[in-house]
């Protein structure tokens, strides 16, 4: 596939990350293999987890295609940009078209980004998962690396101030490849789920503390922090799709008048 954007945008973000004095904490990126079609599975805590969940492949020398929602692709630069990454289009009404994209780059042998949760967590926790991960997977025969992302959200997430000040340790750890059949997609996807959750919670636990004191906004509840818990992270989900609801049919309504 003919890479034009990706080189220099990678070296553009290595350039950003040291001017903002960033640590990176990487572990078990020998996970991800250098060749063949790859499904990545990362956490989903922030808006700028793409770029950082990409660096889970950088050491295997890969270019991660990550699958988004089509809000961004409708954006009149963020969607010319995202195209010329080669990332995959993701429309959650009819959902067909991107999974029948992202096998077809599996198939080819890239290596393709997913966010099981499908949505930003403001619990911090893994959220729900869909099945996406698990049926594409296993549609196109290629393993599963688990991603767990860490430090992303204190930079840009929901319900809080950006925030690029120096020095944040970001922590990106893999797994082990998983394999799935897909024969039962609701069990495979508890059972990646579950690998994640103590992936995360390893993560958590091994992050400075000086960094995550007790009551920290981007702590998790459970973790002695401040963020809303996974039950009022749900409830702040529901009203948001509410507001997003009556805006669309807002603007329906003045188009008609």
């Amino acid at each position: 596939m003919l890479d034009i954007t990706y080189p220099p945008v990678i070296v553009a973000a290595k350039a950003a990350f040291r001017v903002l004095g960033q640590r990176f904490d990487l572990t078990g990126t020998e996970h991800v293999p250098k060749s063949g079609g790859v499904l990545l599975a990362v956490n989903h805590i922030g808006y700028v987890d793409f770029i950082y969940g990409g660096l889970a492949a950088n050491p295997s020398g890969r270019k991660v295609r990550f699958m988004a929602k089509r809000e961004i692709f409708d954006h009149p630069l963020g969607g010319p940009f995202m195209r010329s990454l080669h990332h995959i289009e993701v429309d959650r009404g009819a959902g067909t078209a991107s999974f029948t994209q992202a096998v077809d780059f599996l198939r080819r042998g890239e290596a393709v980004g997913i966010f099981p949760e499908a949505t930003i967590s403001r619990s911090f926790e893994l959220k729900e998962f869909k099945s996406g991960a698990i049926r594409i997977a296993a549609e196109a025969g290629v393993p599963v690396v688990p991603v767990i992302l860490w430090g992303t959200h204190r930079m840009l997430t929901k319900d809080h101030p950006k925030d690029f000040s120096r020095g944040k340790t970001i922590a990106i750890r893999c797994g082990e490849q998983m394999r799935f059949t897909g024969e039962d997609p609701v069990a495979e996807t508890a059972a990646l789920r579950s690998v994640m959750a103590d992936l995360l919670d390893a993560t958590i636990r091994s992050y400075p503390a000086a960094e995550q004191p007790p009551g920290s906004w981007w702590l998790p509840a459970s973790y002695g922090g401040s963020a809303p818990t996974p039950d009022e992270a749900e409830q702040l989900d529901v009203e948001e799709r509410k507001a997003r609801a009556a805006r669309r049919a807002a603007k329906r309504a003045q188009a008609s008048d």
